[in-house]
């Protein structure tokens, strides 16, 4: 009886201490990782999708706001948003950052000079955590068609070399979200948001690129 009690504690205490080890995930972001226009976003916007393929070892938060800027002189600077701050007090393992589509408005876009100096300082800001996490770099999703002011061209011309060049000064990796939807535009309904589908394919690029690292 003694042996059964003391095999039961070992795996309570096992238990606990996996779910406190858990890697942290901080998906931040606009609403396209916030999920807007996903019938089902509480299930099915990628942060959730992520959470389920990379199983109970990780702990993923989708810290996405709609409309959110990486400038902050944009018109809803992402540092101004709750989510920011939340995103911080998470104190994640890792941070997965996907922020440029609304960058990409022209009222957001005449700062555009301040774009990588703003990414800059947020990088920094996630790298200064306790936790010391690995940061990505999202590449935006392509801009089917202009719409609220964003677009491809800017995306594609002004974002997206930005963003690799970053990429390079800072050693952050880039997940390129970019690509694998050139032939898929049919999972971008609205021509900015991907559906369900277009959110599974985000969560499978970030996983694949997450299970590369070493936590």
């Amino acid at each position: 009886m003694k042996l059964l009690f003391l095999t039961l504690l070992s795996v309570s205490i096992f238990s606990v201490t996996a779910f406190s080890d858990a890697i942290r995930i901080a998906c931040v972001g606009d609403s396209i990782t916030y999920g807007a226009g996903i019938k089902d976003r509480k299930n099915m916007s990628y942060p959730v999708q992520l959470g389920k393929m990379l199983g109970p070892k990780y702990e993923v938060k989708n810290f996405g706001n709609s409309g959110s800027t990486m400038l902050k002189k944009g018109d809803k600077p992402f540092w101004k948003q709750r989510e920011y701050k939340a995103a911080l007090d998470f104190n994640p393992n890792i941070v997965v950052i996907k922020l440029g589509t609304n960058d990409t408005k022209p009222q957001n876009w005449k700062h555009g000079a301040e774009y990588s100096a703003d990414y800059k300082s947020m990088i920094s800001a996630f790298a200064k955590l306790s936790s010391k996490p690995t940061i990505f770099i999202c590449l935006p999703v392509p801009v089917v068609k202009p719409r609220w002011g964003i677009t491809d061209a800017i995306v594609n011309r002004d974002i997206i070399p930005a963003l690799k060049k970053l990429s390079a000064q800072t050693e952050c990796e880039i997940i390129d979200l970019n690509s694998p939807f050139r032939d898929k535009h049919q999972l971008i309904p609205d021509h900015v948001h991907p559906n369900a589908a277009g959110a599974t394919i985000i969560a499978e690029t970030v996983k694949n690129s997450i299970k590369q690292t070493k936590n």
